[in-house]
Formats: C-alpha cells, structure tokens, sequence
C-alpha cells in the first residue's frame, strides 16, 4: 500500500515465535487491522507538557517484538497491516493533514486503523478521516485523566475540535480527574453533553449507539504502572482494567478506529510503559478477533 509522507517500519529483527512476526508492512491482503505511528509531540509542547511522545512508535514496536506469541493458546489473532510512520509535516496542521489522508488510506482497504502517538491532538485528523465516511455521525469514547477540549491548538484539543469540525456526536470518557481539569473545560464537556463512563466495562459494556471511535490516552492509568507518559497521573487506573477496556474495544464491532496515544520513552523506566502499551494493543487484536471478521 502506498500512502504518501510515510516511512516503513521495520520487524526484520524480530524473533519467529512473537506476536510481530506476524504482521505484514508489504501487503495488505488478508489483514483486518492497519496499524499507523506518528512520531510527533509538538502539540504536547504547545501545552507545556513533557516533551518524548514523539518517540512513541518506536518504544511501541520494540516492545511489541519482544512480547506476545505469534501462536498463544486459544487465541487467533487477526491479521495486522503495518503502514509504517506518517512522517511530520513542518506545520501542526500538515502533519494533522497528513495523518488524515493516511487513516482514510487504511480505511479505504478495508481495514479498521489503528494509531500509536504522538501527542493526543493526533486523535482529531485520525478521527477526522473515519466522522468524513460514516454515513452517520460517529460517537467518541476516550480513556484519559484530561477532558483535552481546549480552544488552544495544542495537544488538548483533539475532543472539542471533533465536536466542532467533524460533527462528533457525543463524547464519553473513562478516568476523569477533576483535580487535573477546569471547571470552564468541564462546563463546556457538559454543556454539548459529555458524559463521564463507569469504571468496569462488564460482560456488556455501556457504549453509545452508533459508529464509533476509542482514544487512549496512556495517562488514564495510574503512574506506578505507567511513568512514561507526557502528564503522569497519580491516581489512574491499574492496568488490569486499562487492559480490560482495550479488549472491550477491539470486541466492539461499531468501533471504526483505535489509538493509543502519548507514550513518552525519555520518561519511561525500564521500558514498562511501552511494555503495557504492546499490551493493551494485544488485548484490543483479541476482542478484535471475536467480531468474526
């Protein structure tokens, strides 16, 4: 598949018997799933937070090779397209443009995308190509401790930007934190009607109707268990639960696209965000699988 202003990514070095040995970067025949990374954080400079998602892809598909079997019991995995790195543009706005004409690529194969970031302002032209071909307006559901509907453009944009650009629907978010969001931020959430998610997804999780894209903010989960990210949270959720919700998405055939956002390596001990992020893509790719496609 050529997409323009992309770099292929590389799994040459990865062992046969993991998970990333399994997926393709040539050919997308037989594949459900496209994968995408955009190595960029400028966004999460313009709101002053600690610069490194811009290393995310990358920390991301290292600890992918080294973890997940290619072959785990009573697990069969979907097949997954690897589109490689979007490259940035020079500007905030083409790279965003250039992330929008990659998704709508992967969807325009048939595959169901999925981003690894990057600053948290790459959801809004990520989802920005899956709100242009849905035939309705779509729905968000998004997993962070931040609301991120600033009117400044910067890495806290991305949800107020699809409600006023893209015609998004609803907004549900999971792990709120009040003490990290305004009260004018939480108004303006409210107001268009915002809704805050319960924490266990359950046997049958309460998502909104219709088409819909999940963001996940790797801040939602608690920095003991996630130190590398742009904002660590002191209070986030335990990575079980992360976990559980990932799966909940993949199994959610109205999902139209997924991303994991704001992994930042410089901040990251021993690798064990990245380590959770890998985790949290494999717990997605086996919902994924019982949609039966």
């Amino acid at each position: 598949m050529d997409i323009p202003d992309t770099t292929a990514a590389d799994w040459s070095a990865v062992g046969r018997g993991r998970f990333g040995s399994r997926i393709l970067t040539d050919d997308s025949s037989g594949c459900a799933v496209g994968l995408i990374g955009v190595p960029d954080d400028f966004g999460v400079g313009l709101n002053g937070g600690r610069l490194g998602a811009a290393e995310g892809p990358a920390a991301f598909r290292l600890a992918l090779g080294r973890y997940g079997a290619a072959l785990p019991h009573g697990i069969e995995w979907p097949g997954v397209f690897d589109a490689g790195d979007v490259v940035p543009g020079s500007t905030l706005e083409e790279t965003h443009a250039r992330v929008t004409v990659a998704a709508s690529a992967l969807l325009d194969a048939g595959l169901v995308p999925v981003m690894i970031g990057g600053g948290h302002d790459l959801t809004y032209p990520f989802v920005r190509a899956a709100a242009q071909r849905s035939e309705k307006p779509i729905h968000g559901v998004y997993f962070d401790a931040h609301l991120d509907v600033r009117a400044e453009v910067g890495s806290g944009m991305p949800f107020r930007r699809l409600i006023e650009d893209c015609g998004v629907a609803s907004l549900t978010l999971h792990g709120f934190d009040a003490m990290s969001n305004s009260a004018e931020h939480t108004g303006w959430f409210l107001g268009r009607g915002g809704r805050f998610g319960e924490a266990e997804p359950g046997d049958v999780p309460d998502w909104p109707g219709g088409d819909l894209f999940v963001s996940f903010d790797v801040d939602v989960i608690d920095q003991a268990h996630a130190p590398g990210v742009s904002a660590m949270n002191p209070s986030g959720w335990s990575s079980g639960l992360a976990c559980r919700w990932a799966r909940a998405a993949g199994a959610c055939a109205r999902v139209r696209c997924f991303d994991i956002m704001e992994l930042s390596p410089p901040h990251d001990e021993n690798g064990r965000t990245a380590r959770l992020t890998a985790r949290l893509f494999l717990e997605f790719l086996v919902g994924f699988g019982g949609r039966g496609i």
